[in-house]
Order: C-alpha cells, then sequence, then structure tokens
C-alpha cells in the first residue's frame, strides 16, 4: 500500500505542476461527455485507452462489460449518466482476450460467477448457427466478444432509460467498441445500424402507460 500512497503523491505533484488549480477545478463538478461500460480487466482502463482524463469520462465496469435489465448498479450508473450528467454518447467497450467470455464460451463451471455468465451464453445461443461454424477456436472466441458486444448495446436500447432518453430533443448516441490487447487500438462495430430492424418492437411512446 505505501507504493500507492507514494505514487499518489507523485500524481499530486505533477498535476500541480502542470495547474495550481487543477484539483480546486476538479472539485467543482464533473460534466463527462461519455460513459464507458467495460470490463473489469485491468488491461483496459477507460481513460488511457480513449485518451481522456479525470472529469472527462463517467465509467462503470464488470465481468465481460454486460448490460443485465436486472443489475440495479448498472441501472443506476446509467440513469445518472444519462439523466443528471446528461452524457452525449454511451460506449459499450469489450476485448479480445476476454476471460468471462471465454469462460462463458466453456463447459466447466466457476462458482458465484456462472450466473452472470449465463448472460453471455444467451448470446450464443442468439448467434450459435455463426459461432459453430467457426473452426479456429481463437477466432470463434474474437468473434464472441464482438457479439457480446453487440448485445449489450441492443440491451442498452431496450432500458426505459434510454427509451425515455430517446424521446428528448439530444438523445444520447450509443456505441460498441472492441478493444485489441495486442495492439492497442479500438474498433467501432458499428452496432446502431444494426438495431434499427427492431425499433417497432422496442420503441416506447410518451405517456403509454400499462394495462
Amino acid at each position: 500500500m505505501e507504493k500507492i500512497f507514494e505514487n499518489n503523491r507523485k500524481w499530486v505533484a505533477a498535476k500541480l505542476a502542470e495547474d495550481s488549480e487543477y484539483f480546486k477545478k476538479m472539485a467543482l463538478g464533473q460534466e463527462p461527455r461519455y460513459l464507458f461500460i467495460g470490463c473489469s480487466d485491468s488491461r483496459v482502463p477507460a481513460g488511457e485507452i480513449t485518451g481522456h482524463g479525470p472529469g472527462e469520462m463517467f465509467v462503470h465496469r464488470n465481468i465481460a462489460n454486460m448490460v443485465v435489465h436486472s443489475d440495479i448498479n448498472m441501472l443506476s450508473v446509467l440513469q445518472y449518466a444519462v439523466e443528471v450528467l446528461k452524457v452525449k454518447d454511451i460506449i459499450v467497450c469489450g476485448h479480445y482476450g476476454c476471460g468471462g467470455v471465454a469462460a462463458a464460451a466453456s463447459n466447466k463451471q466457476f462458482g458465484l460467477i456462472d450466473n452472470w455468465l449465463r448472460n453471455i451464453k444467451d448470446v450464443i445461443r442468439l448467434h450459435q448457427g455463426e459461432f459453430k461454424e467457426i473452426e479456429n477456436e481463437e477466432q470463434r472466441l474474437r468473434r464472441l466478444v464482438e457479439l457480446n458486444v453487440i448485445e449489450q448495446v441492443h440491451n442498452l436500447a431496450k432500458t426505459s432509460i434510454i427509451q425515455n432518453a430517446m424521446l428528448s430533443d439530444n438523445p444520447p448516441k450509443l456505441h460498441g467498441l472492441v478493444y485489441d490487447i495486442r495492439e492497442g487500438l479500438l474498433r467501432d462495430l458499428k452496432v446502431n445500424e444494426q438495431f434499427q430492424q427492431f425499433e417497432q418492437i422496442y420503441n416506447v411512446t410518451a405517456g403509454a402507460t400499462a394495462e
């Protein structure tokens, strides 16, 4: 822990050397443009891989960058980001070599996390035709990472939070990205275009009530 405190002091000194008012400005509040929903993997730091610093990106991370409709933690972050912070862009970012995705693709048990991984197994079920046709295991897992990101962006679009936001004048844009750890590059999966065919199923109108 002493190493952490030492690094913290060095970081503070470096920031103050750049701008003596840096922390006073930070204390005034945050106005991030982005909400980043990523994997908890320590190799995928949201700010660093996107070139953003403190105050510029609101972040939620979990195993395999999931958007689960019963996850109150994620939904709370999403609601705060959309309704209070007024973020402009919401990013779901997966990464190749994801351990959670690989675990979900196996037939092994891992304990408590199996209940979480069931959500990725549903992605396999939805795309099992394409998934089974890929013979190379590494390529199959890489594709599953991409399919998982696509489905999680779709799950975002289905939430009441995003549905309500879409009725506003400036709704946030949804993005699905994949990070390649071997190269350090981000790839845009162009997910928005793929979800338009389902709008008639999931979209809602203002004032509608259930009977």
